[in-house]
């Protein structure tokens, strides 16, 4: 057997981002830069005021105070959004909303706060600063400035970023294509009957809802029927169009283990057994003319959401240029339980809180690879080294969050309401 580690390597070793494409801003939402981005313009556009208030020049306000104030006319408003070329003549004040163009020749704008907000003959009862209340044009960035530089991820502030900088288009690593495939005769379709010696396929929605959930796009969800020619053949036709392939069952030592018997030999395909409890049996390769990365994983439905956590997800995260670092975490058991001999084991736990306030772990579910009502009440993967035969209550695990830590600590929270 080898690691976890050596397997990850190996897998993260031959996995290359795919290349560059220009997209839409608006569809880059998601994907990783592959150039620097330059604006196009200065942000802000052009000057305009940060408040409501009055545009207004500062030496017609010498010595204004809330005793003394100094009365000006208002020769109009400026809104937001307007387009007319405004002046301002000494001894006056445009009266200014805020975003709104500063009109030519006003030096700083008064908050509505410090005048007594007449609209046509206001009282002013400060002196601003010199550019009081002005957003000055590039302040933020001048055109052919870097807004985001290669490698970084397009989410929701960085897209409000690109467009406001007048952004159309942005070349970004192309966004990853997954093709997830279950295989076994003993499978049938959510909302199909299920016969004798039949089960619901749980691993293809699961995997699909895993892909979509780390931010890539399944594009196939489909079934292998035990039989090798058939299997070929549609593993053949996606690697002329997906940047991964996900196959689950098959790959053991089984005298139905159909994926094995196929891709052995095929590509750069190694089929492996890994010291971890659950998903010791592995598979993965480069095939095609494309060298589509092919992940085979066990068929039990635990020892598959394991393997996508422990080896997929980091390759796919690779495959679409992001770059991510640790994140896991960790919890105080609260009870003992087993942990398998020389494996490093993965264990379903709920997570609470104990008396400090500190994240405390304990299993749910059974220990068996196939048992699944545990995953609905799992919050993490409770992790053990390959030397313990035991995890001790009290003792310090490392945890692999299947849930967004906000959305674990929101039931905590509500839990303890």
């Amino acid at each position: 057997m080898i690691s976890v580690e050596e397997h990850l390597a190996n897998i993260l070793r031959q996995i290359e981002p795919l290349a560059p494409e220009t997209v839409p801003v608006t569809r880059a939402h998601g994907l990783v830069t592959a150039s620097d981005v330059t604006s196009t313009a200065d942000l802000p556009r052009f000057d305009n005021s940060s408040m409501d208030g009055y545009a207004v020049r500062r030496a017609d306000l010498e010595g204004a105070s809330p005793e003394n104030p100094v009365l000006l006319p208002v020769v109009g408003d400026i809104a937001a959004g307007d387009q007319a070329t405004h002046e301002l003549v000494p001894g006056a004040a445009w009266r200014i909303m805020t975003g709104a163009p500063v009109p030519a020749g006003a030096d700083a704008v008064v908050r509505v706060e410090d005048t007594d907000g007449h609209p046509r003959e206001a009282k002013f009862r400060v002196q601003p600063e010199p550019g009081a209340n002005i957003r000055r044009a590039g302040e933020d960035i001048r055109a052919g400035e870097v807004v985001l530089p290669a490698g970084t991820r397009v989410a929701a502030p960085q897209l409000a970023a690109l467009v406001s900088a007048g952004i159309e288009e942005v070349e970004v690593v192309a966004p990853v294509r997954v093709v997830v495939l279950s295989t076994g005769d003993e499978l049938v379709r959510v909302g199909e009957p299920v016969g004798p010696g039949q089960i619901v396929d749980s691993n293809g929605p699961m995997l699909e809802a895993l892909v979509r959930e780390a931010g890539f796009f399944a594009v196939h969800v489909g079934h292998l029927p035990d039989d090798e020619d058939v299997t070929r053949k549609e593993v053949r036709h996606h690697l002329d169009h997906a940047d991964a392939i996900i196959t689950t069952g098959g790959v053991s030592k089984g005298a139905y283990d159909i994926v094995k018997a196929v891709l052995t030999g095929e590509g750069t395909m190694e089929f492996v057994e890994v010291a971890m409890q659950p998903g010791k049996p592995q598979g993965f390769g480069l095939l095609g003319k494309r060298r589509v990365p092919v992940f085979t994983l066990p068929g039990n439905p635990v020892s598959t959401l394991v393997s996508f956590e422990v080896f997929v997800r980091p390759a796919l995260e690779k495959r679409a240029g992001r770059l991510v670092g640790d994140t896991t975490t960790t919890g105080l058991a609260t009870t003992s339980w087993p942990s398998a001999a020389h494996r490093r084991t993965y264990t379903r736990v709920r997570v609470t809180r104990d008396s400090t306030g500190e994240y405390a772990v304990e299993p749910v579910g059974g220990h068996g690879s196939h048992m699944v009502a545990g995953l609905a009440l799992a919050d993490a993967l409770a992790v053990s080294s390959e030397e313990a035969t035991e995890v001790e209550a009290g003792s310090r695990v490392e945890l692999m969050l299947l849930r967004p830590r906000r959305e674990i600590d929101g039931r905590l929270a509500g839990e303890g309401a």
